[in-house]
């Protein structure tokens, strides 16, 4: 059997992201939404991340691992690159040095994740300096509603909090930004707001609060890689919306433990 050269070759994403034991979240998420788009995933884990009696835990790779896992792909060529968990500022230092070789080349999907269920706010502060480096080279941010609140250095309680925030953020970093409101406002909806720096959009699903929505900001983060790699940076307010369908979707399919089990 002879193997056809000439085929379309699938795009390729790295997920730079923890592991979740659960594999609701983490680069099992990212995997597993690369593959409903016909992609093809790459992963430098950063982490592993434990849920014993319900506690979670961040166990860190060794810094001279992840180093060399980044080193592994020296000579692939990406079509993006996705950033989640990051642990510790040494781990964060490494994939900065890593975006800074590949020089823009590839849109830089950034979910700074600043809060963890373990962090304490020492921890976040030391975090925010180091991945604030990162967003020169993002193409867009996911922050949720605690870490808009860090980057824009304001209280978020309501939409139009969020729609100030998405600015303030902006106008510090000039970078777009989507914020992820989830059910963390109290309300019937769970609401995103997205700024570009021209224009503003508002997007909106029913909570689905009965459901797992473990793995959901991994999810929403690297189905927005995929639209971008699929379709260019023409329209990124129509892919974000896909990709809050998308999430939605998933969500209202996934077992206890996440959103992995998303079908098309």
């Amino acid at each position: 059997m002879s193997l056809d050269t000439t085929a379309a070759q699938p795009k390729k994403i790295l997920a730079i992201s923890g592991s979740d034991v659960l594999s609701g979240g983490g680069f099992q998420a990212d995997l597993a939404t690369y593959s409903q788009y016909g992609i093809y995933g790459f992963v430098a884990i950063t982490s592993i991340v434990t849920a014993e009696n319900d506690v979670f835990e961040i166990f860190p790779t060794a810094s001279w691992l992840f180093e060399k896992q980044l080193k592994s792909f020296d000579k692939i060529d990406f079509d993006a690159i996705k950033i989640g968990l990051l642990p510790t500022p040494e781990i964060a230092e490494l994939a900065l040095d890593f975006v800074r070789t590949k020089k823009r080349k590839q849109p830089l999907i950034f979910d700074p994740v600043l809060v963890f269920k373990e962090n304490n706010d020492a921890e976040i502060h030391q975090m925010l300096a180091v991945l604030e480096k990162f967003l020169p080279f993002a193409t867009i941010i996911t922050p949720n509603l605690r870490e808009a609140e860090i980057l824009s250095g304001m209280k978020i309680i309501d939409l139009a909090d969020m729609t100030a925030a998405a600015q303030a953020i902006y106008d510090k970093y000039a970078v777009a930004v989507v914020i992820k409101g989830g059910n963390r406002l109290g309300n019937v909806s769970a609401v995103d707001v997205y700024y570009d720096g021209v224009a503003f959009e508002t997007y909106s699903k029913p909570l689905l609060a009965s459901q797992s929505n473990n793995g959901a900001g991994c999810t929403f983060a690297s189905s927005i890689a995929s639209g971008i790699v699929l379709n260019g940076l023409a329209d990124l307010p129509k892919i974000i919306s896909d990709s809050k369908t998308f999430v939605y979707q998933a969500i209202l399919s996934a077992n206890e433990y996440g959103v992995f089990q998303h079908e098309n």
